[in-house]
């Protein structure tokens, strides 16, 4: 994190003209300073770095997810088109199955009234 700039000798003449002996005005001023310096304070540079980086991160995982779907995507077009292909025999094997029971059912009628 970045530093707060503080101008020390500035604020020493400004609590000087406000009538403070210039050792207290500097014993101000360092104590001010040294508690800027201890603190942790974002700076607007560092919540701009922060936010470029985060952008970046998320940029990284929408990527990411994109491709992860698209492979998804994928595998489920392989397994509908086996599906299909199984649905398509299941058909065929049913319609010969009811033709072969129709023509059995027609067999019995018909053989048995002649």
């Amino acid at each position: 994190m970045g530093q707060v700039a503080f101008d020390t000798q500035e604020f020493v003449e400004t609590l000087e003209k406000s009538g403070l002996k210039k050792e207290q005005a500097k014993a101000i001023s360092i104590a001010v300073r040294k508690s800027h310096e201890v603190a942790d304070v974002a700076t607007k540079r560092d919540l701009e770095d922060v936010r470029k980086d985060m952008a970046a991160r998320f940029e990284k995982v929408d990527t990411k997810i994109d491709s992860q779907i698209a492979l998804v995507r994928k595998d489920l077009q392989l397994e509908m088109a086996g599906i299909r292909s199984e649905q398509k025999l299941i058909r065929w094997m049913l319609s010969a199955l009811i033709a072969g029971v129709a023509s059995l059912i027609i067999k019995a009628f018909f053989v048995a009234s002649v």
